[in-house]
């Protein structure tokens, strides 16, 4: 199996709360909505991020009940300590709760917060001068 992904899918108790938060309130564009059942977001080349219905994520999966999505962030690196306070603060206006507000981390040498989504969705939004994309999309950490 090659290693890499196309598809990052979360169950989503409400993806009224979710359009709202990454549509209305950061400005994202979906690939695909599908009121009542899913939202895909293009993220990266070839990566799409899905918010399905969580009853509909159960069904898919052949259970009574989605699980939970726990011990899991999505991270987004910026270009500074202050994007990430921007950033921060797009979230927080756009509905989103600050669960660490920004600053320098523990571990890793990065400048970050954490916030969570209207579905429990945790984000890290970092600044981490040690990592970069390569012009052929190789990720470098120092």
């Amino acid at each position: 199996m090659d290693q890499r992904l196309h598809f990052i899918t979360l169950a989503t108790r409400n993806l009224d709360a979710a359009r709202a938060f990454y549509q209305d309130g950061l400005g994202w564009e979906a690939k695909l909505d599908v009121p009542g059942e899913i939202l895909f977001y293009q993220v990266a080349p070839g990566l799409l991020l899905g918010l399905f219905d969580a009853d509909k994520f159960a069904e898919d999966l052949g259970r009574s009940a989605a699980p939970d999505v726990s011990g899991v962030t999505l991270s987004h690196n910026v270009g500074s300590p202050e994007a990430v306070r921007r950033t921060v603060e797009s979230m927080a206006s756009a509905g989103g709760t600050v669960l660490k507000e920004p600053a320098q981390g523990k571990f890793g040498g990065i400048f970050h917060a954490h916030v969570e989504d209207p579905n429990g969705v945790v984000w890290e939004i970092a600044h981490n001068p040690g990592w970069r994309i390569n012009d052929d999309g190789g990720v470098e950490l120092s």
